[in-house]
């Protein structure tokens, strides 16, 4: 099955409106014709998670060019007395088209479980939003053997309950811990070897899903990886996170899924 490219850059707690405008006038201004008709054709999709202060800047800048724009996070809840959360209402009224949910920072800093994740997810699928669901396992867990077996956990608890086209519309951001933000990145071999084995968990669910859904892969993601990790058959894309924030190399990183776009998935 073909699956479409996708390549998103996570800009974390970075951004001001002067730096966002110069990022995305130069992001823009450097796509190159290949990516750019890609983009318009939807043969491969491109985007940015964005604090959620500037959500209405991007949207604006970017609303006619292709590029899709999301949330970094979202509350499991639909609205109400929860000071500082986002919900995938608002999300939607500034035409989100996706938000991440469970980063590892987010599982770190406030402790959330599979099972809030689960949720959250559920509540952007109510709204026709995409969820980018991150997944990942430590340096500990890696080290001692069990990486497998923590990422499937992950997976099998998020995705819980579940119809076939409820988990084709996911994203699954496999972002190992240990490679976040390290400048150290999993082997495409390694990586691939994850891939598969989330696909070959999904499958457990729905064959078809399985198939259908775009598994893509995070962790000090660079342009001169970027080729490598897009040619293995189960890697469909990048969460890219501190190459976003320099329009050049982001954009090479998305210039190198467009022969991607173009082989069987």
């Amino acid at each position: 099955m073909q699956r479409v490219p996708l390549v998103l850059g996570n800009w974390k707690m970075n951004g001001s409106v002067q730096a966002n405008e110069s990022l995305l006038q130069g992001l823009l201004g450097s796509l190159g014709p290949e990516a750019d008709t890609a983009i318009k054709h939807d043969s491969l999709q491109a985007g940015v998670a964005v604090p959620a202060p500037y959500l209405f800047q991007v949207a604006t800048r970017l609303r006619m060019s292709g590029l899709l724009w999301g949330g970094q996070d979202c509350s499991n809840e639909v609205a109400g007395a929860f000071t500082g959360e986002v919900s995938a209402d608002m999300l939607k009224e500034f035409d989100c088209q996706f938000s991440l949910v469970g980063h590892s920072e987010r599982r770190q800093r406030a402790a959330e479980t599979n099972e809030l994740v689960g949720l959250k997810l559920g509540q952007l699928l109510n709204k026709g939003l995409t969820p980018v669901v991150c997944v990942g396992e430590s340096l500990s867990e890696r080290e001692k053997g069990s990486a497998q077996d923590f990422v499937v956990g992950q997976v099998r608890a998020a995705t819980k309950g579940l119809n076939d086209q409820q988990l084709a519309a996911l994203v699954i951001a496999y972002e190992p811990i240990w490679a976040i933000g390290t400048g150290k990145s999993a082997s495409s071999a390694d990586a691939q070897a994850m891939h598969a084995t989330i696909r070959e968990e999904l499958s457990q669910q729905s064959k078809s899903a399985a198939q259908a859904i775009r598994i893509i892969y995070g962790g000090s993601v660079k342009a001169a990886t970027a080729a490598d990790l897009f040619a293995q058959p189960d890697i469909d894309g990048a969460l890219v996170g501190g190459a976003s924030l320099d329009a050049s190399e982001f954009s090479s990183i998305i210039q190198s899924a467009c022969p991607a776009a173009q082989s069987p998935h």
